[in-house]
């Protein structure tokens, strides 16, 4: 977070860090997922929003030593706060060194996970987002999406409904990926 904070990338600010504990600025204002669900944001502008994060991030310059860029991993709607000073990106812990194109996929693969299931609220709204998303970006989706099915598929995270929607919803991601 410090290395994407000293090149201007819109995280909080790390006050102590001492192994997995960090205390962090608190940011006011809502995420942006709850923006999409109230309306205050429309489904275009928060699919741009999230390309505009992702390109910023993937144009930090890679960490000394590091072979290739930051990427967050986990970069969706309720990881962005919508502050007072504009939008700020929040839950690292899955963030590393790699390709552009990897976290953008993964990214989809989140939003493409809710689209998926019928059974969620803003499933018609996830896959609006990932439309839109899809066009946005500004990047492969699809040389990243095997990477990114086999990191969710690993995430203990995940249900086992999620994990058995993987390769549905990486071939929504590949239909809404403009040719």
């Amino acid at each position: 977070m410090r290395h994407v904070a000293g090149h201007g990338y819109p995280v909080p600010r790390v006050y102590q860090a001492a192994g997995p504990d960090l205390v962090l600025e608190r940011v006011r204002g809502p995420t942006l997922l709850a923006a999409l669900t109230s309306g205050e944001v429309a489904v275009r502008a928060g699919a741009e929003l999230l390309a505009d994060l992702h390109g910023r991030l993937h144009a930090v310059p890679p960490r000394p030593n590091a072979g290739h860029g930051v990427v967050h991993l986990d970069l969706h709607p309720d990881n962005v706060l919508l502050g007072p000073a504009g939008p700020v990106v929040i839950d690292w812990r899955n963030a590393g060194d790699g390709p552009p194109e990897l976290d953008l996929a993964v990214t989809a693969l989140i939003m493409a996970l809710v689209a998926t299931d019928r059974e969620h609220p803003l499933a018609g709204r996830a896959a609006e987002l990932l439309s839109a998303f899809a066009h946005a970006a500004d990047g492969d989706l699809d040389s990243g999406l095997p990477g990114a099915v086999a990191l969710r598929r690993d995430d203990p995270n995940l249900s086992p409904g999620e994990k058995a929607r993987l390769q549905t919803a990486a071939a929504l991601i590949h239909a809404a990926t403009p040719c």
